[in-house]
């Protein structure tokens, strides 16, 4: 079942208050994997818009998947990134500038497979969804 909208913005709220307040000290790992938070520029209000995100690594990249807890939309954060694939990603305390690409084809497949080892949880949420999760990759600017 996918998990509330209502819900999802709360825990995002709160997570990233805490997040950076401590620089990551508290936030920075959730059940055992590691969160950033991402900061994109809101594609009809132009302001910026933080999400907290589980991620893992590829090489120098950053890997983050457009779940939505399963729910039958893109989340806003995607969709800001589809506009402007410009972005900002905090871990613990260090900001970089990243630009954010679709994961396609067989590296798509790689990553997706990997972030299912990361989190099995994805599976779930893609079985409840009839759209493709996208992957996300962040690359540093």
């Amino acid at each position: 079942m996918p998990m509330s909208p209502t819900l999802l913005k709360v825990i995002s709220v709160t997570h990233i208050f805490w997040y950076r307040l401590t620089g990551g000290a508290l936030g920075a790992r959730l059940a055992g994997r590691p969160m950033l938070l991402l900061t994109t520029t809101g594609r009809k209000s132009g302001r910026s818009r933080t999400t907290p995100l589980q991620y893992f690594e590829d090489g120098g990249n950053m890997i983050v998947i457009a779940s939505n807890g399963g729910n039958t939309w893109h989340p806003a954060w995607w969709l800001n990134l589809e506009r402007n694939p410009e972005a900002e990603v905090q871990v613990r305390s260090d900001k970089r500038q990243v630009t954010a690409e679709r994961a396609e084809g067989e590296e798509r497949e790689r990553l997706w497979e990997a972030a299912v080892e990361t989190y099995s949880g994805y599976e779930g949420y893609q079985r409840t969804t009839k759209r493709e999760i996208p992957v996300v990759i962040l690359r540093p600017q």
